[in-house]
């Protein structure tokens, strides 16, 4: 992607058509998302750049190779506007292998789960990977780590300090997801990050759920450009009219495309040049089944979007959002030959991907091998906390026997935990989990070796009736989390974890019934994404005879850890009332048997 004066005279010459063209892509129906039109035009691409299109039979020399795309129409490269491709489970290579063919050749991304747990260098490990796979990742520095208030804790935190560093690296495109409660509280990191932005003229990303009012204005005021999270087409609609860009989620856990696209096809069709999609949390399942990108742009059609209109919204309309419109988002001389070939624009079925000038996927698959780079000690996943016992996980209080009063986080959906105050039994001076009231017992493990944290709480919605599930990948920070109905089986699931350097982890009566390890830095593999796709379903088909029914059990639990979402979460120092941003005492009330 960098520019010098060798390689700008090259590239002047083969735009001049002086020098000839490296590739040709012939008898295609261009979709240009520039002019919005669909017209028969050939593309000319000299080592990875565009440097023609139309007629490009003059760019044509012997050596030229050509590519034939008759009857197939040539849409740019789709661009995910905002992913952790962490909570996938897949490494960056394994991740380019299920979304590259799909169509997907740019992420924006924070990469903030891999600088949870391995710090700039293991960052930088992870770059050197995006170079070496067809798959961009767009990096924004993240406004801060850890991004749980208050602080958690993570392998490295990101700094103001940190910031004046990195901004001026050549991967960086500018502040990655900055949360309004950081922005609100006025927190110094948060504002340095953001000051350091104006002056390197970086852009801002946001992360403002349910920002609406004044929160929204004051939120604006410090200069953030776009937002991924709004929770319904009203709130699409009044950040839009206070001059923000959208970015629409459609995860594997969280369908807003269907209530937000309301904005473009109820209130106003003006919208739409300036919404673009992200998926933000994917599985490897979902992706092999629905798709990735492209399956967004299929749900926007369905919902009534023109097809123009939502690949628009899957490229230049990202790409002008994060202000990389240079670069990629269309089928334009002097961008990254990015492109995909796709069957028709109404049924965006993508049979062929170029990135880079390249043809590298074919029906659905890369068309070479790809294989992950070989890990480094910094990126391993060896979890440094100690063994538990089911001690680690029982709630002991100061009554022998009677009842508590507690409240339990109940979960509403992924991102979304209500208060439930609930009466359980205290016996032998521990609070008792209470399987028919569906209370379960919930912990955070801090496993950097930084402090040897551990905190426990109450939940519902789950549902389980017996044993335990735990994970090492746990967003924000990443932290050893379990779940369970008994104190024992907990202990197995996170010792277990421990053994064998981190995964996830479904446990019943002191037995491990689905394991899935996850080597790179305790949150990611390098396995095929068929292969994480199907322990991803021996993992919810084994919490399913526990007797949760939810969709997808694991990262539901997961989630529990983000403490920018309303309104309760749990962190290694904690469980957190996510509104007033402060820990707080589960335990309402002690009632003694008489």
């Amino acid at each position: 992607m960098q520019k010098n004066k060798n390689n700008l005279i090259k590239l002047i010459r083969a735009g001049r058509g002086i020098t000839p063209a490296h590739t040709v892509v012939l008898h295609g129906n261009l979709v240009n998302v520039m002019s919005s039109e669909i017209y028969k035009a050939d593309v000319a691409i000299y080592e990875d750049t565009i440097v023609a299109i139309g007629d490009v039979s003059d760019y044509i020399g012997p050596d030229t190779e050509t590519i034939d795309a008759s009857g197939k129409y040539l849409v740019p490269g789709l661009i995910d506007g905002h992913i952790h491709s962490e909570c996938s489970k897949l490494s960056i290579t394994s991740f380019a292998k299920a979304v590259v063919p799909c169509g997907t050749t740019s992420i924006i991304s924070g990469l903030d789960e891999y600088i949870s747990v391995s710090g700039l260098e293991g960052l930088r490990e992870v770059f050197q990977e995006v170079k070496a796979s067809p798959l961009k990742v767009f990096w924004g520095a993240p406004y801060k780590t850890p991004y749980t208030f208050p602080e958690s804790t993570v392998a490295f935190n990101f700094t103001h300090d940190v910031h004046k560093d990195v901004q001026k690296w050549t991967e960086c495109f500018g502040v990655w997801e900055t949360v309004r409660e950081y922005v609100q509280e006025e927190d110094e990191d948060t504002l340095g990050a953001i000051e350091e932005a104006f002056k390197n003229r970086l852009p801002v990303f946001g992360c403002a759920p349910m920002a609406r009012g004044k929160d929204l204005n004051g939120y604006l005021c410090a200069g953030v450009r776009l937002d991924h999270e709004s929770y319904d087409h009203e709130e699409v609609v009044e950040k839009m009219r206070n001059g923000m860009h959208m970015v629409i989620r459609e995860s594997s856990v969280t369908h807003f495309l269907k209530e937000n696209i309301r904005a473009v096809t109820e209130v106003n069709p003006a919208f739409a040049r300036r919404i673009s999609f992200c998926t933000d949390d994917v599985t490897a399942t979902d992706v092999l089944e629905k798709g990735h990108v492209d399956n967004l742009v299929r749900l926007a059609i369905a919902a009534g979007v023109k097809p123009m209109t939502a690949i628009q919204m899957a490229t230049i309309n990202s790409a002008e959002a994060y202000r990389i419109d240079h670069l990629v988002g269309s089928i334009s001389p002097g961008r990254i030959a990015d492109i995909i070939l796709v069957d028709s624009p109404e049924n965006f079925y993508v049979e062929g991907v170029i990135t880079n000038g390249k043809l590298v996927a074919e029906n659905s698959k890369l068309n070479y091998d790809l294989r992950a780079p070989k890990r480094s000690s910094i990126l391993s996943s060896a979890l440094k906390c100690s063994k538990t016992t089911k001690e680690d996980f029982e709630y002991r209080v100061n009554i022998e026997n009677g009842q508590a009063k507690v409240l339990s986080m109940n979960v509403k959906g992924p991102f979304v935990r209500k208060r439930r105050d609930v009466i359980v039994n205290v016996k032998d001076y521990i609070v008792k989990p209470d399987t028919e009231q569906d209370v379960l017992m919930v912990s955070v493990l801090e496993r950097f070796g930084r402090n040897g944290n551990k905190s426990l709480a109450f939940c519902s919605g789950w549902n389980l009736k017996k044993g335990a599930m735990a994970s090492s990948a746990a967003p924000d920070d990443n932290n050893i989390i379990v779940m369970g109905a008994d104190a024992e089986d907990m202990s197995v699931a996170v010792n277990h974890l421990i053994e064998n350097g981190g995964g996830q982890v479904v446990v019943s009566h002191g037995e491990i019934m689905e394991f899935l390890p996850l080597p790179v830095g305790g949150i990611a593999s390098d396995l095929e994404p068929e292969e994480i796709a199907y322990r991803e379903t021996l993992l919810t088909k084994a919490a399913n005879k526990l007797g949760c029914n939810l969709p997808e059990p694991l990262m539901y639990m997961f989630f529990l850890p983000i403490t920018a979402i309303p309104d309760y979460a749990i962190t290694d120092v904690g469980p957190v009332d996510c509104i007033e941003l402060t820990t707080f005492n589960p335990i309402l009330e002690l009632i003694k048997d008489k």
